[in-house]
């Protein structure tokens, strides 16, 4: 893909954009942000959450080939779509020539094409939350019921399996309460249950799914409120806790898949994290409702040593400009740094660049909450 294969397509949609009739229009915009750099990555989709309830997820683009970032690209490219992306955006996953945009309270599965964001399609999942691919198929994780909070909350969720070739949801695996996120080993599918409409009854296990069978074959102990899940080259799942925010704290645990058992323990609270090599960067901003109060931090955690290596991988003092950091993710080639700022989560919020050693290259103002980055074109040499 090439980057100029988007603006073409703004610049011969953007005068449609007056035939939009909804309450609320969020009008495309490009910013210089920095000098061009020409590599086998043309740019990166960051989609922006949006409160709940507001109807706010946006999706932005930046292209690398000339430093400009563009927010809503998603209304320019699509002006005649109802409420543009929906509700809540959850997760963001490239996997062929498609953009898939994880829309939770929207309940469904945007499908763009990833060259032109142009809308190809929609796959409806009630209260869908992450997606990873495997083999032609999309596995999605789903809450299944609807957002109450309720200690005996009866509703178990599920992992939907979607053909991706017709856009059909073709299995779903019963799992357990509120499953988040989910990563796909050696043939299987753990997913990271949370429970977290029961509180203060979380779920504490993660779901194994072999892949063939499509049945769950094992639960895992791990702890309370399972959120993130990613594997590491040495077989070792790293898996967040978000604890219950009184008397368990945000924490990090490693399970060896070839072991069969946890083998580190990190004291670190993660609210998004990203595996780069043997680097696990880590941004939180953990709440506590004990002090009412919540703490940022920018960590890096060394797989290979199972150790946290870096308390804050902001080198230059630059992090006091972020207010709520909450997404993070690292180039695979160049290995520049990005942080989105929620901000207050109501307004638009932030996108920080630092270069490899934690250095400020560039900030750039994005939609509400900016949440997930997808990188396009070829990320590894």
């Amino acid at each position: 893909m090439k980057a100029v294969s988007i603006y073409i397509a703004i610049i011969a949609l953007l005068w449609l954009s007056a035939c939009r009739h909804d309450d609320e229009i969020f009008i495309p915009e490009r910013v210089n942000v920095s000098t061009p750099e020409l590599t086998s990555i043309d740019g990166f989709y960051l989609l922006n959450e949006g409160n709940m309830g507001s109807n706010k997820c946006t999706l932005d683009y930046y292209s690398y080939a000339d430093g400009v970032y563009t927010r809503n690209i998603y209304g320019a490219a699509n002006p005649t779509v109802p409420k543009e992306l929906g509700d809540v955006g959850n997760d963001l996953a490239i996997y062929g020539s498609r953009l898939y945009a994880v829309i939770n309270c929207s309940n469904k599965v945007e499908v763009m094409d990833v060259a032109t964001c142009r809308r190809i399609g929609q796959v409806d999942i009630p209260n869908c939350r992450y997606i990873k691919f495997h083999d032609g198929y999309a596995y999605v994780t789903s809450y299944a019921g609807p957002v109450v909070i309720d200690p005996e909350y009866e509703q178990l969720g599920f992992v939907a399996k979607i053909d991706t070739a017709t856009m059909q949801v073709v299995d779903r695996c019963i799992v357990g309460y509120q499953p988040d996120g989910l990563e796909i080993v050696d043939g299987k599918i753990y997913v990271a249950n949370s429970g977290g409409y029961r509180v203060p009854n979380y779920e504490r296990r993660l779901s194994v799914i072999d892949v063939k069978s499509f049945e769950v074959e094992e639960e895992i102990d791990i702890d309370i409120n399972l959120q993130y899940v990613c594997c590491d080259k040495y077989g070792g799942l790293w898996v967040s806790s978000r604890g219950d925010y009184v008397s368990s704290t945000s924490r990090l645990y490693c399970y060896d898949v070839r072991k069969r058992r946890i083998v580190a323990n990190v004291d670190v609270p993660v609210s998004a994290m990203c595996l780069d090599g043997d680097s696990l960067y880590i941004v939180s901003n953990a709440w506590s409702n004990v002090t009412m109060s919540s703490r940022p931090s920018y960590s890096i955690v060394d797989v290979a040593k199972k150790a946290v290596v870096s308390t804050d991988f902001i080198t230059d003092g630059t992090s006091s400009e972020i207010r709520k950091p909450y997404c993070v993710a690292v180039n695979p080639l160049t290995k520049d740094i990005y942080v989105g700022d929620g901000r207050n989560y109501v307004n638009p919020g932030y996108l920080y660049c630092y270069d490899r050693h934690g250095v400020k290259r560039w900030s750039v103002r994005t939609g509400d909450i900016p949440a997930h980055i997808a990188f396009v074109g070829k990320t590894d040499e």
